[in-house]
């Protein structure tokens, strides 16, 4: 299927390694350019490199934490007018609600919710003032259905997908569209430190961890961040401008629920 955005521009944040890079990847085989976010700079380099390479797309590297206002002002000056956003960070340690203070809570407020909601407030009157713009928010299954452990985490998605269900109803008539991308369990570098704890929370070994939450999966395995990144990219298309405010489980059929 031809996605129509061949030519366009796009942010993604946190896209040299996992999810963020399977939406970089899936945008880039579109034919869109792309600013290309993350805070180490030799993985982001090479995934640049690696997408040029593979694609022949304009890829411009920001080596930088959008969760500070400092590194959201570079992203914005090296990617200014873009036409599609993907806003993505690293969720917030595990832990037990006893134990975080308020500025645990903050920390997660920043990265997960108001880093996002500042990129969106950004980026949305430019792409209403065109006509145009796609904006997908990678958050987590853990809004349809809380992670015991993630407490910080649930917190924080969910406040953003409150901003999200009232806002993408505001910017839709001026053919922008706001939507979530909800992941479930995926081989990436953030299932492997969950499954890490496991271990030494349980002493098993990492095939065992693993095969136990492959288990729990109706699919029966781990999701890939290719799949993931064809759903970012559909979600980003010409042909889904009917589709607003919504929030897409890309879980494996692992979150319970009928609606």
């Amino acid at each position: 299927m031809d996605l129509g955005i061949g030519g366009k521009r796009a942010i993604v944040c946190a896209g040299s390694k996992g999810l963020g890079r399977g939406c970089a990847e899936a945008l880039a085989a579109a034919g869109v350019d792309l600013v290309l976010n993350a805070r180490g700079v030799e993985a982001l380099e090479a995934t640049a490199a690696a997408i040029r390479d593979r694609h022949g797309v304009q890829v411009t590297t920001v080596a930088a934490d959008v969760t500070t206002g400092e590194g959201r002002a570079a992203l914005l000056a090296a990617g200014p007018g873009p036409d599609i956003l993907v806003t993505n960070a690293g969720g917030p340690p595990p832990g037990l609600w006893s134990d975080w203070s308020r500025e645990d809570f903050i920390r997660a407020l920043d990265a997960n919710m108001l880093g996002p909601i500042a990129l969106m407030q950004a980026v949305l009157p430019g792409m209403m003032a065109r006509g145009w713009g796609r904006v997908v928010n990678i958050t987590s299954q853990s809004v349809k259905a809380p992670i015991l452990a993630l407490g910080l985490s649930n917190t924080a998605r969910t406040g953003l997908t409150g901003f999200v269900a009232g806002t993408s109803r505001q910017v839709a008539s001026k053919g922008v569209t706001i939507n979530n991308l909800l992941p479930g369990i995926h081989d990436t570098d953030r299932a492997e430190a969950l499954d890490r704890d496991v271990v030494e929370a349980e002493g098993l070994s990492m095939e065992a961890a693993r095969a136990r939450r492959a288990a729990g999966v109706p699919a029966g395995r781990y999701g890939t961040a290719a799949e993931f990144g064809a759903a970012c990219a559909f979600l980003c298309s010409v042909h889904a401008g009917f589709i607003v405010g919504q929030n897409i489980l890309i879980d494996g059929g692992a979150t319970f629920a009928t609606i």
